[in-house]
């Protein structure tokens, strides 16, 4: 689908004492500030969809290194075709992942996502095992218990694999509806993904694949990738877009209170939504703007045809 508009979003930076609405009109809009402060701003029921990636409150600091591959004949690391090559650490950013009392942190957000959303809309709150469990009881009563639409599982394998434990691969996406009578879910729009056995499926079906369930095989951001930022905590395109794709229809409103690398912003872009993003660090909101400056095919990879970004798991 081609996209709404190339041109990127304004950018805000709204002072601590600066209380008054904020205006949606015909710009995405990239704001840096407290989320919380920033979607008390926001006009109520605007939003089709509300994808939330908070901190997972790990108790640690996240660090990405950013490295480069060089040549090297002294190099002990062999890669295509016997080359030796080292590593450079050309950088490094860190954030803190901890707050005194999460609970209370997430609840204040869930209730003012809910009353940013449409009546037709839903929200997209993105956890780990860690949280979880607690943020569901939590948005069963902001929401209400029939408000509960899924418990999607994100799993990927990738990172370290603990002896003492089963190893953790997975987040946990929990989506909430603002009216289960009236909420927008479009399954047409959804990219398919391949059967796991196509040959039992059949012919016709296996060229089609079949729509998603409320698991999701999906690799992690490549470390090669275009897609690839460097922001410590970037999901993958394809995660978000069978969110948008799903829950929002063309022309609609998405907002991310916690935007980071700004994947829900080049989403939106591609499929024709508009985006509201906040962050409380300058990274982020650098990181985000530079990449929504660019147009298509000038560092963002284009959309995979039906089911490609979901093959190269389906095949392990």
């Amino acid at each position: 689908m081609a996209a709404r508009d190339v041109r990127p979003p304004r950018v805000l930076r709204p002072g601590p004492r600066e209380g008054g609405p904020i205006a949606l009109g015909d710009e995405d809009l990239l704001i840096e500030g407290e989320c919380l402060r920033v979607m008390r701003r926001l006009p109520e029921g605007a939003f089709d969809v509300v994808y939330a990636d908070p901190p997972f409150n790990t108790g640690r600091d996240v660090v990405m290194h950013r490295t480069r591959a060089a040549a090297d004949d002294d190099a002990e690391r062999t890669g295509f075709g016997g080359r030796r090559y080292r590593v450079e650490r050309v950088g490094s950013q860190r954030f803190p992942d901890r707050h005194d009392d999460y609970a209370l942190f997430l609840r204040e957000r869930a209730e003012a996502a809910r009353k940013l959303l449409a009546p037709w809309g839903t929200l997209y709150l993105h956890l780990d095992q860690r949280e979880s469990h607690r943020a569901k009881l939590m948005l069963d009563e902001v929401f209400g218990e029939e408000c509960f639409l899924n418990e999607i599982v994100w799993a990927y394998d990738y990172g370290g694999r603990p002896k003492r434990r089963w190893p953790a691969k997975h987040d946990t996406i929990l989506v909430y509806v603002r009216d289960p009578d009236r909420y927008h879910f479009d399954t047409a729009e959804v990219e398919r993904e391949p059967y796991m056995s196509p040959g039992l499926a059949g012919p016709d079906k296996a060229a089609r694949g079949k729509l998603p369930t409320d698991v999701w095989w999906h690799t992690i951001v490549p470390t090669r990738g275009a897609e690839r930022t460097g922001y410590p905590t970037q999901k993958p395109e394809g995660v978000l877009r069978r969110i948008v794709a799903a829950s929002s229809r063309p022309g609609g409103v998405c907002l991310d209170p916690f935007c980071g690398s700004g994947t829900l912003g080049g989403v939106a872009r591609r499929l024709g939504r508009r985006r509201v993003m906040i962050d409380a660090t300058p990274e982020a909101i650098a990181v985000s703007a530079a990449r929504l400056a660019r147009r298509d095919g000038e560092g963002d990879p284009p959309p995979p045809g039906p089911a490609a970004a979901w093959q190269r798991v389906a095949r392990r």
